[in-house]
């Protein structure tokens, strides 16, 4: 399901928040139509991150939430997210006793048991993202063919829509993922972004240049966007890659990091040149693609063991670490799931 996420700031020692969070997942769990057992389960770890947050991030943090799908199964996705101080021994901090805060010591203990899925990344002094999935009902035992993608696409503080989008479709031996971000913000960025997302789900069969070209003619009625479309074939070992405008793009695998190449314009208004790049991809690699509501600057090797895990928790690092906070903002990433 890819659909712009929910952002709830959580300052120290603001117990309100809570309730806050709670509440937003309640209306996702209406809106996916997910039973009164799975709804209260969000209900529960949703009181549980954005409390742990209050009591333990000295700066504070944020929670995510979002709608996901594996299949056709639905769910919510939760991101916990501070900036430190991080956790010493993060396999204590889940053991059910453990407390730095004088409570109970279940609240990491209870997300994980309340979680269909549930991935801690902590570092000492670069603070910590707990992820946590509830699912409608149980997904499927066979793999969904493709990668497994995740997003963050958060509006600039004050907008109520993001004006970037994303969208992610899969195959058995090929996925293909789609970053666009539209001109400026608000309602008309939204638009513009939403269109392109549109064509690419209308045509996600296509090469990625043959995609870039669709959506230049169907958005001359919009403000245009920058737009990036990776096509990754997992069998052929290749990624063909198509951009145009500002979306950066890489692919990082261990000791071959391969940023890839846009060209200058504006989808819908000015497209000059339109090239697919191709970049090596083996079970080892990760994709990232990000708007420019997030700064370059970053590398991965910063993160030991990062790169290992769920797209969602790389997006969450990066989302937190680089967002540049004056724009619209999307962070993809995706990789091969675990054998």
């Amino acid at each position: 399901m890819e659909v712009a996420g929910e952002a709830v700031p959580v300052a120290p020692g603001d117990a309100s928040a809570a309730g806050e969070v709670r509440r937003r997942v309640a209306r996702l769990a209406a809106v996916l139509e997910l039973d009164e057992t799975a709804a209260g389960r969000a209900a529960i770890i949703a009181t549980e991150a954005a409390t742990n947050l209050a009591k333990h991030a000295r700066a504070g943090g944020t929670v995510f939430v979002r709608g996901c799908n594996r299949g056709e199964v639905l769910g919510i996705e939760l991101l916990a997210v501070d900036s430190g101080p991080g956790m010493a021994d993060p396999t204590a901090c889940i053991r059910d006793g453990f407390s730095t805060a004088g409570s109970p010591g279940t609240g990491m203990g209870a997300l994980r048991r309340q979680s269909d899925e549930f991935e801690l990344f902590t570092l000492a002094g670069s603070g910590t993202v707990v992820l946590s999935r509830v699912w409608a009902t149980p997904p499927p035992d066979e793999a969904v063919p493709g990668l497994s993608v995740a997003a963050l696409s958060i509006p600039k503080p004050g907008q109520e829509v993001c004006g970037d989008a994303w969208a992610s479709a899969s195959t058995p031996g090929r996925t293909v993922v789609i970053v666009a971000d539209g001109l400026g913000h608000g309602p008309d960025a939204a638009a513009a972004a939403r269109e392109a997302v549109r064509v690419f789900r209308a045509h996600a069969a296509e090469r990625p240049a043959a995609l870039l070209e669709r959506m230049h003619r169907s958005m001359r009625s919009t403000r245009g966007a920058a737009v990036a479309v990776a096509e990754v074939g997992t069998a052929s070992g290749r990624v063909r890659f198509c951009g145009v405008g500002n979306i950066s793009a890489a692919v990082l695998t261990p000791g071959r990091d391969q940023s890839m190449v846009s060209h200058n314009g504006i989808v819908g208004h000015e497209m000059r040149k339109v090239h697919e790049f191709e970049y090596a991809w083996s079970r080892a690699s990760l994709l990232v693609m990000h708007s420019d509501g997030v700064g370059t600057r970053w590398d991965l090797g910063r993160y030991p063991g990062l790169q290992t895990r769920d797209p969602a928790v790389v997006a969450a690092v990066l989302y937190r670490d680089f967002t540049r906070g004056n724009d619209d903002a999307t962070v993809a990433a995706a990789r091969e799931p675990p054998a």
